[in-house]
């Protein structure tokens, strides 16, 4: 064993237990991998390249060189750790690696300990935490953003669970971890976890006994996180079970895009891949990038291609470069002192005396966290405490024939897009869903038309599908007891809609209830939950706290509380216009029309010939307002009953009735604080009926399509207020049920073309009495209700009628004096009517102008006769009449 690490201890010892060496000549870095994967291929050959350059440039560490040590793990854990305590003996200032975080967890707690910065590219379990492993970076995104990126992709699509096949090691588990984290955040979920033992450990016959499983199972969507050597052997088994196929979605995390990137696929393993999406570190274009490339070829003798992991390799290494020139050019020095707690473990075939502490390791850890510059890979900085490298985001990769079709971006800014990340973080962040975009994808089966992403599973069982055993409103649901089977609204509304499906759906139907009473539909939706059922059909209401434990598709019929009293009728008679009010209340009501017809006639009186004249004309005119005032006010409704909607009853102390099982008793007690005392059970319509009717209830409150039977057959009840709930019937599937959203846009087709509303025609249109006629007729008083006021109207009005045309023929007699013609005398009867007609149109004013004349032209005629009169003969004021007779025999 080469024995010069003695002398630094040595002078160690003399100098204060301290070495410096200012600008050594040689600087250690190590790197721990699996040099027979392709990433241990692709890592070594480009950290190699990466010294080199280094070492050629001066100006980074001047005279100084970094000399790379490799170390092969073979795909041996306890390898690993061995060659990462054997680079640690050489005074390493840095170690790269290891490639698995297995290694990377163990070797974290010797880098504390000796202040040696690790940094990984390949070991990015989420679960390395910095605060548990300051010395670890690492310097790829890690793979909490693959996994955001992929359930980003699942919620994209619209799928809602997924199966996840992984590898059982730490970064395996931990990730897949993240994935279901990431899932449930986007309300998706993994709903089967197929672990394969880690490496080469798994074999055929593990994997084709877990993928037998899942054909089994509901899922087509599957994630496969795992090695290049074992991912290739899944999608082969894959392959051979159909399972890469129509149907089916695949998602592979980036070991894929390395295979694609680094080996050459064709024959049976690009048919196996065909329509996989799978993602790949984003490295935005660069003339740094392309140059590379372009040296790749003769630096790996064409063994491999280069993949993005080789670009984060090249990257790690400037990293330590420029951090070590960092501490140097600070005056920092390269020294190492002895652990303490390793003395009494020199010698052996470890010899862990050997290790000792990096001085200068905390201030380059703290420099190589500074780090901001730009790489083949792109921007290289991280963010502190947390240390992973900012801006994360990759390409996503849809697998065609022998290579794959880029379809879009992920980035930790924006989400899922179709433009570059480089360019969008130029912009605010926009994660909304209308801002998510892809390009079309090619599936499995060279279909491009998306798959469902799950399908029944073929394990021989039918649905389970929950229903009420309903005593009551059985054109809801009940059962055929001629048949068996089950029928009513509900049920065909379920059927009608299954038939729209585009698959079938295995059921059965099973009741819930002892047949006596209807069930609580409350622990219907409950034994969902429970795996009892798998889904409930029924008239279930949709309401918070159902909705908080499954899923429920679109509602098919609208529902909500409402109010039933009786109609209290009020026996009609002649006089039943006198009852809205009291005796009392009618003579102020009189007193106070009498008062607006006095107050209007004072108003009234200096301009309105109408309310001039004798005081008993005006008295007259006072009344008749009065009179038509109280006729034409009478339009009140004389409902009897007291609650008038739902804020009455509440402020009531009336007992309630409800409906056995329905929603509506939790509501009125926990929603609207009414006293369990106050609630009433009813289990029927029959029920409902009597107890309004017996007055053991003063209302019902009940849910609306229920309401509608009931008053189809008992009109004498009627809803008062509005509904004051408003939701809908719907059927229940577990949470995030891939057929509740099939069932609903099922309902949304019935809806639209019809068959929904025959439906209801045929089950629940079954009006026998008038609904809106029962209302009306209980809310107004009818026609036979006024006919005694109407009587006393058509008396009055006959009375005056008669008093005015007596009034009329006394005028015509008295101021159309008879024509002394003879031809006149003997003129027909029609004549004189047409006279009396004329009269009568005559304006009164006009009438009295022209008698008045008439009468002065008689007085005239009579002082001329009474000049020219014999004497003999007799004059009164009236006019002249001959001697002998007498006047009184004259009349007008």
């Amino acid at each position: 064993m080469n024995l010069l690490w003695l002398v630094p201890l040595i002078i160690l010892f003399i100098g204060g237990f301290s070495v410096e060496v200012s600008r050594p000549n040689v600087l250690n870095i190590g790197a721990i991998f699996s040099f027979g994967t392709i990433n241990g291929r692709v890592a070594k050959t480009a950290m190699h390249a990466a010294v080199e350059d280094v070492n050629s440039d001066p100006n980074i560490l001047g005279t100084s060189k970094l000399v790379l040590s490799t170390y092969d793990s073979k795909y041996s854990g306890f390898l690993g750790i061995i060659g990462g305590l054997q680079n640690m003996e050489t005074k390493t200032v840095a170690i790269i690696g290891p490639q698995t975080s297995g290694m990377a967890h163990v070797l974290s707690h010797i880098a504390n300990e000796l202040h040696v910065p690790m940094l990984s590219f390949t070991a990015l379990d989420p679960m390395l935490s910095s605060l548990q492993y300051p010395y670890f970076i690492q310097t790829a995104p890690n793979d909490l953003f693959q996994m955001t990126a992929i359930a980003d992709m699942v919620s994209y699509f619209g799928y809602r669970e997924v199966i996840a096949v992984f590898s059982d090691d730490e970064q395996g588990r931990n990730s897949v971890i993240a994935l279901g984290d990431k899932l449930v955040e986007r309300r998706c979920k993994i709903s089967y976890k197929a672990v394969l033992s880690p490496e080469s450990l798994a074999s055929r016959d593990q994997i084709m006994n877990e993928l037998v499983k899942i054909t089994l199972m509901e899922s087509r969507v599957i994630v496969l996180h795992a090695y290049a050597q074992i991912g290739l052997q899944v999608f082969d088994v894959a392959h051979k079970l159909g399972m890469m196929e129509s149907g089916y979605v695949w998602i592979a995390t980036t070991w894929l895009s390395t295979v694609l990137d680094s080996t050459s696929v064709s024959g049976e393993t690009a048919k196996s891949i065909q329509g996989v999406l799978t993602l790949r570190p984003h490295t935005p274009d660069s003339e740094r990038k392309r140059a590379f490339s372009s040296r790749w070829n003769k630096l790996s003798n064409g063994s491999i291609g280069l993949n993005a992991y080789g670009l984060y390799a090249y990257d790690t290494v400037w990293i330590i470069a420029n951090a070590v020139k960092l501490l140097l050019d600070h005056g920092g020095t390269i020294s190492f002192s002895n652990d303490s707690q390793l003395n009494g473990y020199e010698g052996g075939a470890l010899n862990l005396g050997a290790l000792s502490i990096f001085d200068g390791g905390e201030q380059l850890l703290s420099n190589i966290l500074q780090t901001n510059m730009t790489g083949l890979a792109g921007h290289i900085a991280f963010s502190n405490p947390v240390r992973y490298m900012i801006h994360p985001s990759y390409d996503i990769l849809n697998v065609i024939g022998k290579g794959d079709k880029q379809i879009g971006y992920w980035s930790n800014h924006s989400g899922l897009s179709v433009v570059p990340p480089e360019i969008l973080y130029t912009k605010a962040p926009n994660r909304s869903s209308s801002n998510q975009q892809l390009y079309s994808v090619v599936w499995p089966g060279h279909t491009t038309v998306q798959p469902r992403g799950w399908v029944f599973p073929r394990n021989g069982r039918q649905l389970r599908i929950g229903i009420p055993y309903r005593v009551s409103y059985k054109d809801f649901v009940s059962e055929d007891d001629d048949t068996n089977t089950v029928r009513g609204y509900c049920i065909d509304v379920f059927l009608a809609a299954i038939k729209l499906l585009p698959y079938a759906v295995p059921h059965k139907f099973v009741f819930l209830g002892d047949r006596h009473k209807n069930p609580s539909y409350t622990e219907l939706v409950s034994m969902i939950t429970s795996n009892v059922f798998d889904a409930a059909v029924g008239d279930i209401a949709i309401v918070t706290n159902r909705t908080k434990i499954v899923d429920f598709t679109q509602p098919y019929i609208d529902s909500g509380l409402v109010v039933v009293v009786p109609v209290q009728k009020l026996n009609s008679s002649a006089w039943a216009f006198m009852r809205p009010f009291t005796p009392l209340m009618w003579g102020v009501t009189a007193a106070s029309f009498l008062i607006v017809g006095a107050v209007v006639w004072i108003l009234e009186h200096r301009m309105n010939d109408e309310f001039r004249g004798p005081p008993k004309k005006q008295f007259i005119t006072i009344l008749w307002f009065g009179f038509s005032t109280m006729f034409f006010a009478h339009r009140e409704n004389t409902l009897a009953s007291s609650i008038k909607g739902i804020e009455s009853l509440i402020t009531s102390s009336d007992l309630i009735g409800f409906q056995v099982g329905s929603f509506a008793e939790n509501y009125l007690r926990e929603e609207l604080n009414i006293a369990k005392s106050r609630l009433v059970p009813l289990g029927s319509p029959e029920e409902y009926a009597d107890a309004l009717e017996r007055g053991s209830v003063a209302a019902v409150v009940d849910e609306r399509p229920y309401v509608d039977l009931f008053l189809s057959k008992y009109c004498r009840f009627q809803i008062v207020g509005q509904e004051f709930t408003k939701s809908g019937w719907g059927f229940a599937f577990p949470r995030d049920s891939p057929l509740a959203v099939d069932m609903s846009t099922a309902i949304l087709m019935l809806s639209e073309n019809g068959e929904l509303q025959k439906l209801r025609d045929r089950w629940l249109n079954k009006i026998v009495c008038g609904l809106q006629g029962s209302k009306q007729e209980s809310d107004q008083l009818q026609l036979n209700s006024f006919w005694g006021l109407f009587l006393i109207c058509g008396i009055a009005c006959f009375l005056a009628l008669l008093v005015y045309v007596c009034s009329i023929l006394r005028q015509f007699k008295r101021h159309l004096p008879e024509q002394s013609e003879p031809s006149i005398r003997s003129s027909s009867r029609s004549i004189r009517i047409q006279r009396f007609f004329s009269f009568v149109d005559e304006k009164k004013e006009e009438s009295k102008s022209r008698l008045k004349r008439k009468h002065m032209e008689v007085l005239s005629s009579a002082h001329i006769q009474e000049l020219q009169l014999p004497s003999g003969t007799n004059r009164n004021e009236a006019g002249i009449f001959p001697e002998g007779h007498n006047s009184n025999t004259y009349f007008v």
